[in-house]
């Protein structure tokens, strides 16, 4: 009999941890809902620089939004950053975000990485939580088919598209080289890139290889040397292009430096210990001073945080307009508010945001850039509502 009540007692106590872990949000000590939003980033290693940034323009739209008095619902509500590291690693990206999962988090700022970004994806779509990725490029992310997948940055077909087409018509490249990281971001953005350019009519005398950690590239570079290239394209991060460039300038390689997002950085300029000049890359979106709030985010992210790094102001949109459609919706609860999502017109500090069917960003603009004078200076923008005005 004792055993019997043991039993029904400990159901009982399961079950009421299960509900408490499906409540909408949590009642907090004066009265107002806690809602829970999780950020997933890498905050070691070598790209812990561009984790923080993002850690830091999440955790400044939620602060922003608890300073608003937000209310959901008719109801004041205090939003609380629950932020983890997945260290840019596809398998740790699953087991911090089925963390995140079990924690209760109502929606998910995150991946940085599209290699982290894509495995974690089918662990939110399983649970019915929302995702919105502020950086994460590979198109695959969002042709998987799930309802809970979105990004706020313009994804890689159209920045292949357009840095193809440059380095062909722009800059006049016949003869092209390929170097990627294999890694779904890096190599995605190359295969991209490779197709644009060979679609213009330029040769790709070399497809080279490396890893996410490598900062060795002498023989890779000695290789695409040999094959004399006048335009060379790097799919990767700032960690691995910086030093790409020091050396690719170090052997006399005599073509132009290409790169995408990943190494549209502050970083990427210091680590090349000043071999960087000249180099061109692109960036999804506007210009951060012709986005509609650039100017002011600037300024208060910089008081508060220091130097932007490259993807903080998408990270806030991805709050904004994730909250904007929990307002909408009167809910918490992903299953309400991700309807209100998909159909959202979101006014943001880097565009206005809305969705198409598969979760893409509509109208991305992408904007390409030179470093003159050691910095990244605006060549123009392709695309957009508001690209004729960012040249």
């Amino acid at each position: 009999m004792k055993s019997r009540l043991l039993a029904l007692l400990l159901s009982a106590l399961l079950f009421n941890l299960a509900a408490c872990g499906k409540k909408d949000a949590s009642p907090a000590a004066g009265g107002e809902e806690v809602i829970r939003i999780g950020a997933i980033q890498p905050l070691t290693g070598p790209q812990a620089h561009l984790g923080k940034d993002n850690e830091n323009g999440t955790r400044m739209a939620i602060d922003d939004a608890n300073a608003a008095g937000t209310t959901i619902g008719g109801k004041k509500v205090r939003f609380e950053l629950v932020s983890e590291d997945d260290q840019a690693d596809p398998r740790t990206a699953t087991v911090v975000a089925q963390k995140l999962v079990d924690a209760g988090v109502r929606g998910i700022i995150g991946h940085l990485n599209s290699g982290t970004t894509i495995p974690a994806s089918k662990i939110y779509y399983d649970a019915g939580i929302v995702q919105i990725s502020p950086s994460a490029t590979n198109p695959k992310y969002t042709e998987q088919g799930f309802k809970t997948a979105f990004r706020v940055m313009p994804n890689d077909v159209q920045q292949g598209k357009v840095l193809g087409d440059y380095a062909v018509n722009r800059l006049g490249g016949k003869k092209i080289a390929i170097i990627d990281d294999r890694t779904a971001y890096g190599q995605g953005v190359a295969d991209q890139f490779e197709k644009a350019a060979k679609a213009a009519g330029a040769e790709i005398v070399a497809r080279e290889f490396t890893t996410d950690k490598s900062t060795d590239f002498m023989a890779i570079l000695t290789a695409v040397k040999a094959k004399n290239p006048d335009i060379l394209f790097f799919g990767g991060m700032d960690a691995q292009g910086g030093p790409m460039i020091k050396q690719f300038k170090s052997i006399g390689l005599n073509a132009k430096f290409l790169t995408a997002d990943g190494g549209s950085t502050p970083e990427f300029i210091k680590l090349s210990g000043g071999a960087a000049e000249g180099a061109y890359s692109s960036l999804p979106g506007l210009p951060l001073d012709k986005m509609p709030g650039g100017k002011d985010f600037a300024e208060r992210f910089t008081a508060k945080y220091g130097q932007i790094q490259l993807y903080a102001p998408y990270c806030y949109d991805a709050v904004g307009v994730m909250i904007a459609a929990m307002q909408k919706a009167g809910s918490s609860d992903p299953a309400k508010y991700q309807p209100a999502l998909a159909g959202i017109s979101y006014d943001g500090v880097t565009a206005k945001v809305s969705f198409d069917q598969k979760g893409d960003i509509k109208d991305g603009a992408i904007t390409l850039y030179q470093v003159k004078n050691g910095k990244w200076q605006v060549i123009e923008t392709v695309g957009g509502p508001a690209s004729a005005s960012a040249k």
